[in-house]
């Protein structure tokens, strides 16, 4: 039991690094919360920063989350601690310990998820997050590759955690875009609804992502 919770804090931590924000500094000298969704992932060192850096900053994304569900894994602690460790590290990418809460939106840890418990899901959310990308909007693209993995699984005899972590990812997902880093929300009334069906689907505030991925700190409220 003791050795699950040092794993499980541990991936919490490990997650909440953020190589976004220390490429953004070291790099553009900027911070990236005050751009475009203000978001601390990749999306955002392609736009404000330089599109190679997207690399090390996906490859150490998915090797955080990656790392502690492999290890819980490896160590004998059960396939559900390996799923609970990886998960911790979403949490920690999408609300971190170090930025009050903020984060980015947990799309690489997923994928680092799966490279430790199923990789076939890795194919299948890449290749829905590419089609997501080509059309200029990977928004609901995320949300419909995590919807229909579990029928993957199902197709190709993979194991029964698919269904449930699958579903784990999209609460997360969802209350991540909800919550939106803090960003205020719109008066009650019509246009709030509008903004939160925006986020919920869209992961954006406004109807353009080209304009919600390109602001600038001086029409981005921290």
């Amino acid at each position: 039991m003791l050795g699950a919770l040092v794993l499980i804090a541990a991936g919490y931590l490990l997650g909440s690094v953020s190589p976004t924000y220390l490429l953004g500094r070291w790099l553009g000298g900027k911070d990236l919360r005050q751009y475009g969704s203000g978001s601390l992932g990749g999306s955002m060192v392609y736009e404000h920063v330089g599109r190679w850096a997207v690399v090390p900053v996906a490859l150490f994304d998915i090797a955080k989350a990656a790392l502690p569900a492999w290890l819980g894994l490896r160590l004998g602690l059960g396939e559900g601690v390996a799923v609970v460790a990886g998960l911790a590290a979403a949490v920690g990418h999408n609300w971190s310990i170090f930025f009050r809460l903020r984060g980015g939106r947990g799309m690489a840890t997923f994928v680092g998820i799966w490279l430790a418990l199923w990789p076939p899901g890795i194919l299948w959310l890449g290749a829905l997050l590419a089609i997501g990308w080509r059309l200029g909007d990977s928004g609901p693209w995320l949300l419909a590759s995590l919807l229909t993995l579990p029928l993957l699984a199902r197709l190709l005899a993979g194991p029964d955690i698919v269904a449930p972590v699958a579903g784990a990812m999209i609460l997360l997902t969802l209350a991540k875009r909800l919550e939106a880093n803090g960003r205020p929300l719109p008066p009650a009334g019509p246009e709030r609804w509008k903004v939160l069906l925006r986020r919920a689907f869209l992961d954006r505030d406004v109807a353009s992502h080209e304009e919600w991925i390109r602001r600038k700190p001086d029409s981005t409220a921290d």
